[in-house]
């Protein structure tokens, strides 16, 4: 069975046939030859595996689909509490502040991805604002609170993002649509960049703890460390295949919010 990671090119959601995950699916290799042995503590030390670490544009990416910055890897993140659990909803110690009561995220979709894109973010601020946050997203033509962008060309991965820092949301989501590519704008693609924007508000990839069930291969716990995988209080303990967050997807695939995901974000939003 083919898998790419929901991000790498990727996908994000499970099914029968994974062929892509947001997080492409590779050869647990870490390339050495390219990151210092410096640079792979850091990754470590903010908790996540380098198997498949790789340098790209920014920083370094992890788990597929998630960008440690340069910015990030040099941190000293502060954190209390934590619980490094089985597959359950996971969020990081930084989220997205809504201390004045409701706040508006805008989300711009850049000229140089196709119009399918434009198309599947209504839907995933369609999906978001359903669920009566206090986090609402607005799609704007310029600025933009999360700038959705075309990756370099010849990128590893289907799509990539980061977590908050100071309050605010990762500021842009990097989308592999060559790999993509555009068919099934209000399902498959829709559910990819809300899959990104998930990471961009704090969450952590569902299945962390136990990728195999998403991904395939081998169970990989990555540990939590500084940078949080905070269990979410009410989400499930056991196996939740049809999570918008989990690491892997199957190309075409629909993955909309589920009872789970509600939960998880009713409960940090």
């Amino acid at each position: 069975m083919k898998i790419t990671r929901l991000l790498a090119p990727l996908a994000v959601v499970v099914g029968t046939t994974m062929a892509i995950s947001s997080c492409e699916k590779k050869e647990d290799v870490v390339v050495k030859n390219e990151i210092s042995e410096e640079t792979l503590n850091q990754v470590r030390a903010l908790g996540f595996s380098t198997a498949e670490a790789q340098v790209v544009e920014g920083g370094i990416l992890v788990e597929g689909d998630i960008l440690l910055t340069n910015e990030m890897l040099t941190s000293q993140p502060e954190y209390s509490m934590l619980r490094v659990g089985q597959e359950e909803q996971y969020r990081t110690t930084n989220l997205v502040s809504t201390s004045g009561g409701t706040r508006t995220i805008t989300i711009r979709v850049s000229t140089n991805l196709p119009s399918a894109y434009v198309t599947a973010t209504d839907e995933l601020i369609r999906r978001y604002n359903a669920e009566n946050l206090r986090l609402r997203f607005s799609r704007v033509t310029s600025g933009g609170n999360i700038v959705l962008s075309a990756a370099p060309s010849g990128s590893s991965y289907l799509a990539s993002a980061g977590f908050p820092s100071g309050g605010n949301p990762y500021n842009s989501v990097s989308v592999n649509s060559a790999a993509i590519g555009t068919a099934n704008a209000t399902t498959y693609i829709a559910t990819i960049l809300a899959h990104e924007v998930g990471h961009c508000i704090g969450f952590r990839h569902t299945d962390y703890a136990g990728r195999q069930y998403s991904c395939g291969g081998a169970a990989v716990n990555e540990g939590a460390s500084s940078v949080g995988a905070i269990y979410i209080p009410g989400t499930a303990t056991g196996n939740d295949p049809t999570s918008w967050m989990l690491a892997c997807i199957g190309s075409g695939a629909n993955r909309p919010f589920n009872s789970n995901d509600r939960t998880a974000l009713n409960y940090l939003y």
